[in-house]
């Protein structure tokens, strides 16, 4: 499968009001922590992939249960996902091949890949609104240390990639937001780059 995603650095609240507009579906928020590894053979930086293990805690929308007073709060779903991201396949946007699984015990992941010689990279730390709009995840994130930004994406056989990639640029437009704002750094880039200029800027 490839992941069709199109990211945008944007103030949450006019695309949430826009949402509300076009009566989009919340699906839930989500807190979640990256680690990413480093590989043992060759460098994920240099070659464009990225692995990536995250834990993710999910607050799921109201059921009607829960709006009735029949269950106390919403249904919490925390687990822990493994993810290979291959490099990016075209100039546009942040297509790349995903292969992505779920992992029952996450420290044992952690020690597995620690034994296999993979070492952690850095972490990312983001809060996550998530919403559904035809067929495709609209995602607010704040991104710790870097930000608030929106992204649009899908996953789709190869043969699918072009028409949904355009679809996802006009969905962007559909949010009020400008489909050529669009940008291909990833998060982890962000705050590697957040990083570098923190250790470089000295003591006032």
């Amino acid at each position: 499968m490839y992941e069709v995603e199109l990211k945008l650095r944007a103030d949450h609240d006019p695309v949430r009001r826009r949402l509300m507009e076009l009566d989009v579906r919340r699906t839930g928020t989500v807190s979640q922590v990256d680690v990413y590894y480093d590989a043992p053979h060759r460098e994920f930086a240099s070659t464009d992939e990225a692995l990536r293990v995250r834990e993710e805690r999910t607050v799921h929308e109201p059921t009607d249960a829960v709006r009735r007073g029949e269950w106390d709060e919403s249904p919490e779903e925390v687990r822990t996902r493994l993810t290979y991201k291959g490099p990016l396949v075209d100039d546009a946007s942040k297509t790349r091949r995903e292969f992505e699984t779920c992992v029952a015990d996450g420290t044992a992941l952690s020690k597995l890949l620690d034994a296999l010689g993979f070492e952690p990279a850095a972490r990312v730390r983001k809060e996550r609104e998530e919403f559904e709009f035809d067929g495709y995840a609209v995602t607010l994130d704040s991104v710790e240390g870097v930000g608030e930004f929106v992204e649009v994406d899908r996953a789709v056989p190869e043969s699918e990639v072009a028409a949904a990639r355009e679809r996802a640029f006009e969905v962007v437009a559909e949010l009020g937001l400008d489909p050529d704002a669009t940008i291909r750094t990833s998060y982890l880039e962000m705050v590697l780059d957040a990083r570098t200029d923190d250790a470089g800027a000295g003591p006032e």
